[in-house]
């Protein structure tokens, strides 16, 4: 295996990262982590959450919505990108196109479950770069998606200017990559941040640093639909190795993917950032977290 392991090194794909790595990484301020809110589907949650953000006198730097941009109306975006535009906080809508919410009758299969939320076929494609341009005229300027070649092609369409050059592309965890070759290959299509699958140890996490320069998204807290476990007390360790990491709080509250949040329940991951937040004061106090509304997020435009 010598000879692999040399050729992935030149790659800058590394093994037997140590228990005393430091990424030496950071956000465009200096910063080494920032608060993720993931499941806040519709205004009135994310009205909810904003509001329980200053009861706990904690700081959201993104806020994503999961369903879909499809199931949203115009009005419905236009209120949660003012909302997010005024508390300074990104917004990432989800596309809606997905094997999911298709005709395919094997994603509804335990084995034709694994093609996740790709997409099938041209038409597909097609709906799910409608999807994005939609919320993009609408003022958002943040992207969750689920399918490799739809992220490249976003990001060709980007570089031709079909669509604003400010537009960021985050990967979600459920397209299922976990290794740095993986992580590499998205930073190289297009994504501007990378959410691997939720359950890697920390030296894993830590050869995904390594390798790419974009943010890594790592849940601290997972619903039972996805293992249920809760990652508070490695949080100091991830964001050593990870930086710069969006750490994404609240998970814990929903029922699954996709879960409507409640207001209640908004409050309710606004209380689980605390509770990461007292973790890293007491056990990491050094590190560092971007103030309020740093200039490289996602922030919805006014249109």
């Amino acid at each position: 295996m010598k000879d692999t392991k040399n050729f992935l090194e030149k790659l800058n794909i590394k093994d037997d990262i140590q228990n005393s790595y430091e990424s030496k990484k950071r956000f465009e301020d200096g910063a080494q982590y920032r608060f993720e809110v993931p499941g806040i589907q519709k205004p009135g949650a994310m009205g909810s959450l904003i509001e329980a953000m200053e009861e706990f006198d904690v700081l959201v730097h993104r806020v994503t919505q999961t369903k879909g941009i499809m199931l949203l109306t115009d009005s419905e975006i236009e209120e949660m990108t003012d909302l997010a535009r005024e508390a300074k906080i990104e917004l990432f809508l989800s596309v809606g196109p997905r094997a999911a919410y298709d005709t395919s009758a094997s994603a509804q299969t335990k084995e034709g479950a694994r093609i996740g939320y790709r997409l099938r076929g041209y038409n597909n494609l097609l709906y799910a770069i409608e999807d994005v341009k939609r919320a993009i005229s609408l003022g958002v300027r943040g992207i969750v998606v689920y399918d490799e070649g739809l992220l490249w092609a976003l990001d060709q369409m980007r570089k031709e200017e079909e669509i604003p050059r400010d537009v960021h592309f985050k990967v979600s965890a459920h397209t299922g990559h976990g290794n740095p070759a993986s992580a590499r290959l998205l930073e190289e299509i297009g994504a501007d941040s990378f959410n691997p699958v939720r359950d890697l140890q920390i030296p894993m996490l830590a050869s995904l640093r390594e390798a790419i320069d974009i943010s890594i998204d790592v849940h601290t807290e997972n619903p039972k639909s996805s293992g249920g476990f809760i990652r508070h007390y490695e949080v100091p360790d991830i964001i050593r190795v990870a930086s710069p990491v969006y750490l994404k709080t609240g998970g814990s509250v929903a029922g699954h993917h996709g879960w409507d949040t409640t207001e209640a329940q908004a409050r309710e991951r606004i209380r689980q950032v605390f509770l990461v937040q007292s973790m890293i004061l007491r056990y990491y106090p050094e590190a560092k977290m971007s103030v309020k509304g740093p200039s490289d997020l996602a922030f919805p435009v006014l249109k």
